[in-house]
């Protein structure tokens, strides 16, 4: 059995009783749940001041041990006031020897994402605490593409996928579309070339995630890229006033820009059924027929 190790860098969880109800199944299957007393902690609507926050991550550096799975308990917003003070290299020395297994998503997009620019680590973009383990009719799926990821040096994800058929294969990055906008020419945004790009929101409209988009193609980013896969954009409804404009506009907009692949339809995200991705490993793209594959390895993984 694992431990998880828990951290809280951006809001306070505002659903306790889903966060203790992770807690207890994880438990409940075995497993240690540790650093449990900063579910409860708060500062407005922040999981805890600046340095509590802070001190969440970058005790990282000194935690010991084999196999341990540092996972927040939510997300919100609150990770971008620790960038410019995290100790990016300690973290990445750490990483060299028992890497920790550090999952996570949506606000946390921006610790990742710095984490690969600054020190080539790899994390795994997934389920956390509240949200995915704390669910009160938690997922299957997530919970099985959770511990594939984790103890798989090699594994493969396949689903109902639409867009031109290809084979490519490159570094896969991205995660929240949202917090990847927001790092758009800062330290903390990995300058990766022929990657695979996966990207997923909650509450944006669909022209919102479009000109989120658009700002990544206007930079450079989304050209530089071998592909560009689509997740969950939850809470994307359109209106009466967009006659028409959907997500399934928007992406046919979007192919119409882009000279690489544009495959959506995968189910990562902010939806009870996600699946991990290891975030800076090395992935293997196909579609054809509409089904997509990828094929994820060179990720650390649990050893026992």
């Amino acid at each position: 059995m694992s431990q998880f190790h828990l951290i809280a860098p951006s809001g306070y969880c505002i659903n306790q009783s889903a966060a203790q109800r992770g807690v207890s199944r994880l438990e409940d299957a075995g497993h240690q749940v540790v650093h449990q007393q900063v579910i409860a902690r708060r500062d407005r609507r922040f999981a805890g001041d600046e340095n509590a926050r802070l001190a969440d991550i970058n005790s990282l550096v000194t935690l010991a041990g084999k196999n341990r799975i540092v996972m927040p308990v939510r997300g919100g917003y609150g990770a971008s006031r620790l960038l410019d003070n995290i100790d990016w290299q300690g973290l990445a020395n750490r990483q060299k020897h028992d890497p920790l297994l550090i999952c996570g998503h949506s606000d946390f997009t921006a610790i990742q994402m710095g984490l690969l620019a600054h020190g080539n680590v790899i994390t795994f973009s997934g389920p956390m605490l509240a949200g995915n383990f704390g669910a009160e009719s938690p997922e299957p799926f997530t919970e099985t593409h959770f511990w594939q990821a984790l103890t798989h040096p090699e594994y493969c994800i396949e689903w109902a996928g639409d867009g031109p058929n290809c084979d490519t294969q490159g570094t896969l990055w991205g995660g929240n579309l949202a917090m990847m906008t927001s790092l758009i020419g800062t330290p903390w945004l990995p300058d990766i070339r022929d990657g695979i790009l996966v990207l997923e929101d909650i509450n944006e409209h669909p022209f919102r995630v479009e000109r989120m988009l658009l700002q990544l193609l206007y930079a450079g980013i989304l050209p530089r890229q071998r592909a560009l896969v689509l997740g969950s954009f939850s809470g994307a409804t359109p209106n009466d006033y967009d006659a028409g404009y959907d997500l399934n506009a928007m992406y046919d907009y979007l192919r119409s820009r882009l000279s690489i692949p544009v495959i959506t339809g995968l189910d990562f995200g902010h939806e009870p059924c996600t699946v991990t991705l290891a975030l800076g490993a090395h992935a293997q793209l196909t579609h054809s027929l509409g089904r997509s594959t990828l094929t994820v390895s060179g990720h650390p993984v649990l050893t026992e």
